[in-house]
């Protein structure tokens, strides 16, 4: 017998995936199938940024590059936090990274260890947990609850530190929920982190321009007095199409700096050239398809809130970020994870329940409206009749 470390036995999954290849078999037997599940734009890469990935393989550019990434991009990613929060970071602090996970993997394998705390958002991205448990960490839940619009509370969240407390993990415009924090309640947990200095912040930030009626992101790095032990996750794959292309980005401290970096040398090297060179076309190029995609988003927003609402046993708040919506399923009586197996074999709808991002996730389930209009009609029409049967 093989004897593996028992970190694998403790680590999880992003069960989205798994609903993908589900959907993804049916599809194959000729079933017609609604994916409402991955959170994925069904919108195309920009043409320009396709473009410039294309030029850098021409131009030659199919080496190695620095672990933690060209200059040119960090640069590029420096000039776009300056436009986005009004912050000046060096890009000596930034990093380039292959997708968000990376800097999620790599803030809790640095904190992470036997003892220690690590604070979370529940429900939510299901490899926060997965990976503290990974560490031999204990993870810490923090309640994202809808009384209380699925934002984070500052006075919930600072009972919870602990002096074994290592990192506290934050994620505004959120994921599963479409949650936004108002900038009131982060000021109230700012504050209240000064009595904490031993506890560092990882904000993911990653849906920050996706934020609806009138409602605006707050960054983390609008606070200077935590900025020494703030680290903050970003990238290009929500805002401008590229989860294919595997890009992120994270902004991190002076004292942490050097420790992703040897990470990066370790495992996964280096970021490629020709996506980089992608990724600086998206900072610096023209935004329009961005804008577009956003008012597409909010347009099918509108749409999922009022179609939920309409169906039997089903309440949805309307969420003010992301492009996720997180229906109270609870009146109908369905187990959450079972009605979205049931609606995916029964009804051709692929949706994720609700447990699948954390144990106060009973009760909910995640439906992503990056699909067209038209694909969302029709699978609330679908749901609708799954449930009125």
């Amino acid at each position: 017998m093989l004897r593996t470390i028992s970190g694998f036995d403790r680590i999880g999954e992003e069960n989205a995936f798994a609903v993908l290849a589900r959907a993804t078999a049916l599809s194959a037997q000729g079933k017609d199938i609604i994916n409402l599940g991955i959170g994925q734009p069904d919108f195309k890469t920009p043409a320009h940024i396709v473009e410039a990935a294309i030029k850098a393989l021409k131009d030659g550019h199919h080496g190695y590059t620095p672990a933690n990434g060209l200059l040119a991009a960090r640069e590029a990613v420096a000039r776009r936090t300056l436009t986005t929060t009004g912050v000046e970071v060096s890009p000596e602090n930034i990093i380039i990274v292959p997708g968000g996970k990376v800097t999620m993997f790599a803030a809790i394998m640095i904190f992470g260890e036997p003892g220690a705390e690590i604070l979370y958002p529940d429900p939510g991205f299901p490899i926060y947990r997965s990976m503290i448990e990974f560490t031999g960490a204990k993870p810490i839940p923090v309640p994202i609850r809808e009384e209380n619009g699925f934002a984070f509370s500052a006075e919930e969240t600072l009972s919870l530190i602990t002096p074994n407390t290592r990192l506290l993990i934050l994620n505004s415009p959120a994921n599963p929920t479409g949650g936004v924090t108002p900038k009131s309640e982060i000021e109230k947990l700012v504050k209240g982190l000064e009595a904490h200095p031993h506890v560092a912040i990882m904000s993911d930030e990653i849906y920050d321009v996706m934020t609806y009626d009138g409602e605006e992101h707050c960054s983390l790095l609008s606070f200077p007095e935590i900025r020494d032990r703030l680290i903050v996750l970003n990238g290009w794959s929500k805002t401008w199409a590229m989860t294919g292309w595997r890009m992120g980005w994270s902004i991190w401290p002076d004292q942490l700096y050097d420790k992703v970096r040897k990470l990066a040398v370790n495992c996964w090297s280096c970021v490629n050239a020709p996506s980089q060179f992608a990724g600086i076309a998206a900072i610096d190029g023209p935004q329009d398809d961005v804008e577009r995609m956003c008012k597409a988003f909010d347009n099918r927003r509108k749409i999922v809130v009022d179609g939920l609402n309409s169906l039997p046993g089903i309440s949805c708040a309307t969420p003010k970020g992301a492009f996720y919506a997180f229906p109270n399923i609870k009146e109908t009586g369905w187990p959450a994870k079972k009605l979205a197996a049931a609606l995916l074999d029964d009804a051709g709808v692929a949706l994720i329940g609700g447990p699948d991002f954390g144990i106060l996730g009973e009760g909910y389930i995640r439906l992503s409206y990056a699909n067209s209009e038209e694909n969302i009609i029709r699978a609330i029409e679908r749901i609708e009749k799954f449930l009125t049967k």
